[in-house]
């Protein structure tokens, strides 16, 4: 029996066996990710048992084996890139992607790092004694099952196995289907440094990219996945964030800004301005709009439009900024003040005031970081007081805001929320509580 279906504006027709092999499909897909999901709550059940030197011991070697068998991952990575190029793919999108010998290095060092920090599990958050003679502990325990869905960072899948092993979870990574070759060659390695250390492989868990679905089987497999983060633009996050019936950490983009005060030093701001922007503008640390105090614009934004243009960054101004800034600025249109880039643009204004500054970082930011530069401590003060960012930067790059410039390693995400966890998150933030409580043969009277 033929069906004709409407798609857009085309008719076409559907074999109904094709409907009932899509369908049979889509429930082998689903079985798919819950039984991984039961095989990671068994291995969580192992890992949560660990003392802290045989997950250290783990990760070091992880961290050993990501070196050596960097060849294979590289020549790996260089097939997700080389798709990438040939689908037309935004640079800042492919730089998220690539991978280096450096860049392998250096996620190798974050394991080593978070195999060197304390492990929050078993740690007593607070204790009392009652008046009855009852004796409380509220200690901190693993999450369990955690389920990160990312887009084309194959950092993430390293950094998102190590912190979780290291606080006793079990992890389903959910990658883009644009770093499946780089993701699988990493997760392999992974998964054998567990074998050769006699810990559970399904503790790491790569699932299928190939279908979106995967992403709702993993989001809705609830009482089987404890959290789900999502970690990507605003799209992903989105879905994720209101289609899950999972309890979700959500992680928000960075439209992030910088604000130069009237007392800033004009060095001193040119300096954070370029790391914050140009140091890796893919990145959602990266600044994306430039606020100006107006007693310092006539000074400031000539020089910070040149240099900004020099470092190859495309200028999108209000029109002072334009007047300013000279031919070379585009005029910002009202979308420019909600964009992150994710590449060498910018917005740009001029603002009356320290107040003007902070309600438009309320009205278009997304409370990931913000910075301020200035000489004056009042206004600094004022202006770490008025943003209710995730991070907020004293004289400082945006740049910063980052879970291993913070001492901890690596990242699981930044979260932009104000529940469970806010900013970047480590270790501790993997974690739940439990409360131990220890009686004599207490009984609670009636009544």
């Amino acid at each position: 029996m033929r069906r004709p279906t409407r798609l857009g504006c085309v008719t076409t027709s559907i074999d109904a066996s094709t409907d009932q092999h899509a369908q049979a499909s889509g429930d082998e897909l689903r079985e798919q990710v819950r039984a991984a999901a039961r095989a990671a709550r068994d291995a969580a059940a192992e890992l949560a048992l660990l003392p802290r030197g045989a997950k250290d011991s783990a990760l070091r070697a992880m961290a050993d084996a990501l070196v050596e068998r960097a060849p294979e991952i590289l020549a790996a990575n260089e097939l997700d890139v080389a798709r990438a190029e040939e689908n037309g793919t935004a640079a800042g999108l492919i730089d998220r992607l690539r991978l280096t010998d450096d860049r392998v290095a250096s996620i190798a060092d974050g394991l080593r790092t978070v195999a060197g920090l304390p492990d929050p599990t078993g740690e007593v958050v607070r204790g009392s004694v009652l008046a009855n003679g009852l004796q409380l502990q509220q200690v901190r325990v693993p999450l369990g099952v955690v389920g990160i869905v990312y887009e084309g960072r194959p950092n993430v899948t390293v950094d998102a196995a190590g912190l979780t092993a290291k606080s006793g979870n079990a992890v389903l990574l959910r990658g883009s289907a644009s770093a499946e070759r780089s993701n699988t060659a990493l997760v392999g390695v992974l998964r054998d440094v567990l074998v050769e250390q006699g810990l559970p492989a399904d503790a790491i868990q790569l699932l299928p990219s190939h279908d979106r679905a995967s992403v709702r089987h993993l989001i809705t497999a609830r009482g089987l996945v404890d959290v789900v983060i999502p970690r990507g633009g605003a799209g992903l996050i989105s879905t994720v964030v209101e289609q899950s019936t999972v309890p979700t950490i959500e992680t928000g983009v960075g439209n992030c800004h910088v604000y130069v005060d009237a007392r800033a030093d004009i060095d001193t701001a040119l300096r954070i301005l370029l790391n914050s922007k140009a140091r890796r503008p893919s990145v959602c640390n990266a600044a994306e709009t430039l606020l100006v105090h107006r007693d310092i614009a006539a000074e400031f934004v000539p020089r910070a439009v040149a240099e900004l243009r020099a470092a190859g960054v495309t200028v999108h101004g209000d029109e002072e900024v334009a007047r300013l800034g000279g031919s070379g600025v585009l005029a910002a249109e009202d979308s420019d003040w909600d964009t992150e880039y994710g590449s060498l643009d910018i917005a740009a204004a001029v603002v009356d005031s320290l107040q003007a500054a902070t309600e438009h970082i309320r009205a278009h930011g997304s409370g990931h970081t913000e910075a301020i530069v200035t000489d004056d401590v009042r206004a600094a003060r004022s202006f770490t007081a008025r943003v209710d960012s995730a991070a907020v930067m004293v004289n400082a790059s945006t740049a910063f805001t980052d879970g291993a410039e913070f001492g901890m390693g690596a990242e699981i995400g930044i979260s932009t929320q104000k529940l469970h966890a806010r900013g970047p998150m480590g270790l501790p933030e993997l974690t739940s509580t439990k409360w131990l409580v220890y009686g004599d043969g207490h009984v609670r009277p009636a009544g």
